[in-house]
């Protein structure tokens, strides 16, 4: 059942997936590396434990116990998956996969599943870098991983509204595949968007590539979907609504832990037909800071506004000569864009900022930048065999903290990573997202590992991490989510009281506490 060309263990399709050569290849980047690749296993060779489940006869052809299917859905797509997947540690991987094909079998899986004490752990895409689709344990008699991607419509198309109903399991693509022939699109364009799914979206809150404005999922809700052991739970389509605390939001971001979001209405866009880009380049990190600041602030909402340090700049080929790289970018269906791009590269060159390009058309630095973009996962994975520890996290704070928490992670992490594996990381930085009050820095650190310790030398780096985040008022995530992987530092950052608010609606809605066991509450 599951996707034959997909990658078990690592990112994306198994044909893009770094060579042996290559991997070799990238690694005389960074000194100290192993020799040679680990070697990808072949799932045949996994040592999974036998399946403790067996589906009842009226729900065994939804339910498969394959070991391919089990091993693709153990673990999501963090460094530290990637790497115990590498080493087939693949201790808990879910006794049986569920592929309902509609609302119905979700129900009765779910009942099922509550009558046996049954871990159910909605599945999208898998794409979670931060624990969110992995049983790590509890007194649950087996485990169900409820795989949606057998529900993947567009099953109504409203232009009067300009609004989709859209069931949860679509992926990116089919998504805008399906809303092209109206003109259509959603705009919203994760990092992950080819692996991932609507519901994945909602259910995570994430953020899509563009960078002001209509950033995160939540942006586009019109009302949502959700069936929970309880019931099932449908808001109202509305533009807006004052009437008390919104039932979307409760949802929203609640990571499968309250519920399984099966579609939503969702305000979808007109398709653009005028772009327009220019890099900006500058000397100093902290000029390029106030540069965009200013743009965030100016009105003139830029679809793309990435800025990147000099070693982000140097490692997306965007730049070479330790300067900052500022991407620009504007689009409209409806208007030409050149004198909006005008503006804000006139508000960067009041900040020291010099165009590298004419505006218009796309030009080398913006391509090297977005092929090294989508290409990013598939070299973390190739660094990851070669026994680098490959750690990315995001976070958010407000502009007066920007520049002191990135000279925070440069030093601090910079030498709590060398305490850790006695090597200088890579550390760079960028930009994903601006707001009017504050930038979404999303940061890589590259260091070598040490050959079959990668993963407690990335736990403690994450550790690392997390705590400069959380002493910088700093949110743990920004748009990656919170899963098991920040657990520690969600708990810390959230009010207690509203702590026991979702205690007391996850009791409500799972009073047997089955659905995805260890996300954001206990």
């Amino acid at each position: 059942m599951n996707d034959p060309a997909r990658s078990w263990w690592g990112w994306g399709r198994r044909h893009d997936a770094l060579s042996d050569a290559e991997c070799v290849e990238l690694a005389h980047l960074l000194p100290g590396l192993a020799e040679a690749p680990l070697p990808v296993p072949d799932v045949s060779d996994l040592h999974l434990p036998a399946p403790r489940l067996r589906a009842p006869t009226s729900l065994e052809h939804l339910c498969s116990a394959d070991p391919a299917d089990r091993a693709a859905h153990t673990f999501g797509q963090a460094y530290r998956d990637v790497v115990r997947a590498l080493y087939g540690q693949l201790s808990t991987p879910p006794d049986l996969v569920a592929y309902p094909r509609g609302e119905l079998h979700i129900v009765e899986l779910l009942d099922w599943a509550m009558s046996n004490s049954i871990a159910v752990i909605p599945y999208g895409g898998g794409s979670s870098v931060v624990g969110g689709v992995e049983y790590r344990g509890g007194d649950h008699r087996g485990t169900l991983s409820l795989d949606l991607s057998a529900l993947g419509e567009v099953l109504e198309v409203d232009p009067v509204n300009r609004a989709a109903r859209i069931q949860a399991g679509a992926f990116g693509p089919a998504l805008e595949d399906q809303l092209r022939p109206h003109g259509y699109t959603l705009r919203h364009f994760p990092q992950s968007f080819e692996f991932s799914t609507l519901g994945g979206w909602l259910a995570t809150r994430a953020a899509g590539h563009y960078a002001t404005l209509h950033t995160h999922i939540d942006d586009f809700v019109e009302s949502l979907r959700v069936l929970t052991p309880a019931g099932t739970a449908e808001s109202l389509r509305l533009p807006s609504s004052g009437a008390g605390p919104s039932p979307d939001r409760m949802f929203l971001g609640s990571e499968g832990t309250l519920g399984v979001i099966t579609e939503a209405w969702m305000r979808v866009q007109d398709r653009p037909r005028y772009t327009a880009s220019t890099p900006v380049s500058f000397a100093a990190f902290g000029d390029a800071l106030e540069a965009v600041r200013a743009i965030a602030q100016s009105g003139l909402h830029p679809s793309n506004c990435r800025l990147l340090d000099p070693g982000e700049a140097l490692l997306s080929g965007a730049a070479g000569g330790g300067e900052s790289v500022l991407v620009l970018g504007f689009e409209s269906a409806h208007f030409p864009v050149d004198e909006q791009l005008a503006h804000a590269v006139e508000l960067a060159g009041e900040h020291g900022g010099r165009q590298r390009s004419s505006g218009g058309s796309e030009d080398d630095a913006v391509r090297s930048w977005r092929s090294a973009f989508l290409r990013m996962p598939y070299q973390r994975d190739g660094l990851a065999r070669m026994s680098a520890i490959v750690e990315t996290f995001e976070t958010s704070c407000t502009w007066d903290r920007a520049l002191g928490l990135y000279e925070a992670i440069q030093q601090e992490l910079g030498a709590a990573v060398t305490g850790i594996t006695g090597a200088t990381p890579t550390i760079n930085c960028r930009l994903t997202h601006v707001y009017p009050d504050g930038p979404a820095p999303y940061f890589t650190v590259i260091v070598p590992g040490r050959r079959g310790s990668e993963v407690a030398q990335w736990d403690e780096i994450k550790a690392a991490a997390g705590e400069i985040l959380h002493s910088h008022r700093a949110s743990i995530t920004h748009h990656h989510a919170v899963g098991r992987d920040h657990r520690p530092w969600y708990d810390r950052q959230r009010p207690e009281l509203f702590a026991s608010v979702l205690r007391a609606a996850k009791h409500t809605l799972d009073p047997h506490g089955i659905l995805n066991p260890g996300v954001l509450v206990d």
